[in-house]
């Protein structure tokens, strides 16, 4: 497969695309993703006394245990969430899978270009990455652009800038790949994207 003047290889960014792997392999990403950390407290971890309201019999008032049960307001919760570890294991042929098939779909589809380098200087600089986006015909739509290695320079002068993800090509990953609109890649990190889905 040819884009711009740059052959790609057709195992990366020309395999077919199946909905339901790309379906799973996010499923997972985003499991991962879930803190899990919700949490509540049963009526045994509240601070109330556990002195019975009144007596079983003979107030005409409804039988009551302590000031802790479910039913009161500020009582303990029945059944409700607590710390949960979403994580579950996807085999690593899938997860490979799921990215070129992520690849191919913006290639195919036309959604995703090549550019040499971003030029931003010794600074961080929000203007240069604006004109950067301007001068590819990108800007006000979502961006996933693809480095070959972690620059806190270009991903600082990017940060800013709600519609536009800069990730480096060891952290590419299907669901900010389908986020995006457009795909730019540099072509340095075409190299780096083979290397690891090769492994």
């Amino acid at each position: 497969m040819k884009l711009g003047d740059m052959e790609l290889r057709d195992d990366v960014f020309n395999v077919e695309v199946k909905r339901h792997i790309l379906w799973e392999v996010i499923k997972w990403q985003l499991a991962c993703r879930r803190q899990g950390t919700h949490s509540t407290k049963t009526r045994g971890e509240l601070s109330y006394s556990g002195r019975k309201l009144l007596p079983q019999k003979g107030t005409g008032n409804a039988r009551h245990g302590d000031r802790g049960a479910n039913i009161f307001v500020g009582g303990g919760v029945a059944h409700g969430p607590r710390p949960t570890d979403y994580y579950y294991s996807l085999p690593k042929k899938v997860r490979k899978l799921g990215l070129k098939m992520a690849l191919s779909s913006k290639a195919q589809e036309g959604k995703m270009l090549l550019f040499d380098s971003i030029n931003i200087g010794d600074v961080p600089k929000t203007k240069k990455a604006i004109e950067f986006l301007n001068s590819n015909g990108i800007k006000d739509i979502k961006v996933t652009i693809v480095i070959p290695e972690k620059d806190e320079i270009v991903m600082k002068s990017f940060r800013n800038l709600p519609n536009v993800k800069v990730l480096p090509a060891e952290g590419l990953n299907v669901y900010d790949i389908l986020w995006a609109d457009v795909l730019a890649i540099q072509k340095q990190a075409i190299e780096k994207i083979y290397e690891r889905l090769s492994s």
